[in-house]
């Protein structure tokens, strides 16, 4: 891969009782830090489709109802990387997440905007200043109180 070029990743906010999953970086760049699921958006995918890909691949979640939430320009100064991150926001009522790429991820569980869990990878610390933050926050929560009225109270 020519590391001049930049690339596009997905991060996937997957929406559920008012939390969203994330897992702790390992093995590419930004190991250690946390993020959403996400990947490389592959040739001839949607942003759609390589989402829920990406989340399948992972977590073995199955998500639904995604659309895009917003978009950041991350540069990766130290490794020689520049992604543009179209992160999406998507819903998943039921099923329990598995880690099932143990060479990305080490751990993960639910969060919320107000219990972030630190350090997050660079393409959150740029959303988290960027003016799409408002924007991904309302949806999050118009996920949640959907998926909230359709299940009922998560126990």
């Amino acid at each position: 891969m020519d590391q001049a070029q930049p690339r596009v990743g997905v991060g996937v906010f997957v929406v559920r009782g008012g939390e969203f999953l994330m897992g702790r970086r390992r093995g590419a760049h930004g190991a250690g830090t946390w993020s959403v699921p996400g990947g490389h958006l592959e040739y001839g995918e949607s942003f759609e489709e390589a989402a829920a890909r990406e989340v399948a691949e992972e977590t073995g979640l199955e998500v639904g109802g995604l659309r895009v939430a917003a978009v950041t320009n991350d540069v990766f100064a130290a490794e020689g990387r520049h992604y543009v991150t179209v992160w999406m926001v998507g819903e998943c009522p039921d099923g329990e997440p598995e880690i099932l790429e143990p060479g990305k991820f080490v751990d993960q569980g639910w969060f919320g905007f107000q219990s972030l869990p630190e350090p997050l990878f660079l393409p959150w610390v740029q959303l988290l200043s960027s003016p799409f933050l408002p924007g991904v926050r309302r949806q999050v929560e118009e996920l949640s109180n959907s998926v909230t009225r359709e299940s009922g109270p998560r126990h």
